[in-house]
């Protein structure tokens, strides 16, 4: 896997980073991490229990006096975290409580229904205080779950902040769903506290949701109280709902609180995709989320207490829970919600203009959009502030590699991330001591020893196999929700090599410790019995510029498996014969005769989830004939009734 170097930095930003000055600090407590990255993260995993109580020691974890050992048990799964730890969550991501941190914006909110919205330190203190002194009013507790139906705004940080504030769990989901996807994620939940938006806005359209909100708390049985957030300032509210603003101005002037509670108390509930299924109900704890967050906050992304960070997501991704605890640095969270896309693809980098971001997350569809459609973010914004351009959600293709260089800024750590919801986190991802390559992740993170594994369940270097983790990380789930022997989690994971966690990506590790990403392996194409990887053939595809958007996905046929493309085009094209003989010529001699499809076919549009992820399994499905059972998990499921109409897909 050799690749051209796109961005080496430079000696004195690799000294100034986060990453350096904690490699000094390791130097400063007798141990020795070695010269460079990759020793570096040798030492993290040759010990977790050592590595894990630095990480917690460096970055200033807020907690009882730490007592006891670091991992009582390291099997997977049942490791066991600091298990005599107790800590709170909120109180990590607002103790930076210095004269200027309370004075300066922490968070600044765009939106497509409201004007700019900037709480200051204190600002959000107080709106966090008052809204957990109503919510103890009103009787929830530790271990009471508030479910949320909300855009990314101030009042989903400060409603996540001030239930984790009493130990409460958060769950959330984007407005956008419909009842019937929110209710196969809450329904399963019990909460007690539902927090809705009247209404959003996207694309310059309003939606109302007011009716929704109120169908939806009765449909939940054990929902108690429903406060709404008037995302539509100007729409009139039902009687007897209770709404946001009221609360806090009731309670304004309440005080801070924070129950520390034990490291593996529940934080957040997060959700399978369900395009196959009934959503799988994750449960990440409070503790192994705050250390891990902080590792790759700090140390990867190298986020500063000065810094501005932005990502697009919204609250039904887990980069939304990622985004929020980037208030543990001290850095400014810059938020919107909207369609990224409106009025033109320039929106998100004026956003980043307007606040000199520092840190600019996004997808990988997103920065591919962009190339697609020309876009030179670099000229025509100011985006000198900018140092790191995160992306995430899909491989990132190496074309898209190429336009950030050529098109964003020169000077830039581009840190193409992946990990998942399962995790809420990361397995590979950036640092800021390495260089960019063409095309690949950097590396693995610190902690987390990942691998490729084939099929005889070896660890292969140079080949593709599937991404496992050979050790705990406090960042894996504690369980399932509603799965008391533990069995779904246990399926989910380590059904597949014993003792050892089965992510479910396809991969490929090179002697550098980078990563190339092939697909999901649950995807994986296998025509004549050789496995394939979907994002081999999306790199052929998507860097046309007839090519708006392409899904590719295996269908049985005749005893064997033929690999299907489906492509969306960019308007002024057609899918012609002449395309079609020269993608698959370009398939041939990029790829192998064994990528090239048998039907290439154009749609209108592919299917995503809510998250904006290609929906690969659920037109696999369709393709065999079984039902696609939870349409309401993805954003547009019209997009399968087209696709299911293809005759050419049955001939």
């Amino acid at each position: 896997m050799t690749s051209e170097i796109l961005y080496q930095p430079d000696q004195q930003r690799q000294n100034n980073s986060n990453m350096a000055r904690y490699r000094d600090w390791l130097h400063s407590q007798g141990q020795d991490p070695g010269p460079d990255y990759a020793s570096l993260h040798a030492w993290s995993i040759a010990d977790p229990a050592r590595f894990w109580s630095s990480i917690w020691t460096y970055t200033g974890v807020l907690a009882e006096p730490l007592s006891g050992p670091v991992l009582a048990n390291a099997t997977m799964p049942g490791a066991q975290w600091f298990p005599q730890a107790r800590l709170n969550f909120a109180e990590n991501l607002l103790r930076h409580q210095s004269a200027e941190q309370l004075q300066r914006t922490r968070l600044f909110a765009r939106s497509e229904t409201r004007g700019d919205i900037r709480l200051s330190g204190a600002e959000l203190n107080q709106q966090v205080a008052a809204l957990a002194s109503w919510m103890r009013a009103v009787g929830i507790q530790a271990g009471d779950r508030v479910a949320a139906v909300l855009g990314n705004t101030p009042e989903a940080l400060v409603g996540m902040l001030a239930s984790a504030s009493i130990g409460a769990i958060w769950s959330s989901a984007s407005p956008d769903f419909g009842n019937a996807g929110i209710l196969d994620r809450f329904g399963q939940i019990a909460p007690r506290l539902l927090i809705c938006v009247n209404g959003y806005g996207y694309g310059g359209k309003r939606f109302e949701r007011q009716s929704q909100a109120l169908e939806l708390a009765q449909q939940l049985s054990t929902v108690e109280h429903i406060l709404m957030v008037r995302q539509l300032p100007d729409a009139p509210l039902a009687g007897g709902v209770l709404e946001w603003d009221t609360v806090l101005a009731a309670h304004q002037g309440a005080a801070l609180g924070f129950e520390r509670l034990p490291f593996d108390h529940p934080l957040y509930i997060l959700y399978s995709s369900g395009t196959t299924g009934v959503p799988k109900c994750i449960v990440h704890g409070a503790g192994g989320t705050l250390l891990q967050h902080s590792k790759e906050l700090l140390l990867h992304t190298d986020l500063q207490p000065a810094d501005v960070f932005f990502y697009f997501t919204t609250c039904g991704w887990m980069m939304w829970n990622w985004l929020a605890s980037g208030l543990l640095t001290g850095a400014e969270l810059v938020l919107f919600d909207g369609n990224p896309g409106h009025p033109d693809l320039g929106r998100l980098w004026q956003l980043a203009e307007d606040r000199q971001v520092t840190h600019f997350g996004t997808s990988a569809k997103f920065l591919g959009s962009c190339r697609n459609a020309h876009q030179q973010p670099g000229q025509s914004h100011d985006l000198s502030a900018l140092r790191v351009l995160l992306s995430t959600g899909s491989p990132l293709l190496p074309e898209d590699f190429d336009w950030v260089y050529q098109a964003v800024k020169t000077d830039l750590l581009l840190g193409s991330i992946s990990g998942g919801t399962d995790i809420v986190s990361c397995f590979v991802g950036c640092s800021p001591l390495l260089p960019v390559r063409r095309g690949v992740i950097q590396c693995r993170l610190l902690g987390m020893d990942v691998q490729a594994m084939n099929e005889q369940g070896q660890v292969v270097m140079g080949e593709r196999g599937e991404l496992v983790c050979l050790q705990p990380a406090p960042c894996m789930p504690i369980g399932f929700w509603n799965d008391a022997d533990g069995s779904r989690y246990r399926d989910a994971y380590f059904s597949r090599f014993l003792g050892v966690w089965a992510h479910g990506d396809y991969v490929e590790f090179d002697s550098q410790g980078g990563c190339i990403i092939h697909g999901r392996s649950d995807a994986t194409l296998n025509p004549g019995g050789v496995r394939i990887g979907t994002a081999e053939i999306y790199r052929q595809v998507e860097t046309l510029e007839e090519i708006a958007d392409s899904l590719v996905v295996g269908q049985d046929w005749q005893g064997d498996v033929r690999i299907v493309l489906l492509l969306v085009m960019n308007p002024g094209y057609l899918l012609d014969d002449a395309l079609i003989q020269r993608l698959r010529q370009r398939i041939r001699d990029n790829a192998s005769p064994r990528h090239v499809p048998a039907r290439i076919l154009a749609v209108r549009q592919i299917p995503y989830t809510r998250s904006g992820k290609k929906v690969e399994l659920a037109v696999a499905k369709l393709l065999r004939h079984e039902p696609v059972t939870n349409r309401e998990a993805l954003a547009n499921p019209e997009a399968l009734d087209e696709i299911a109409a293809l005759q050419a897909l049955w001939n």
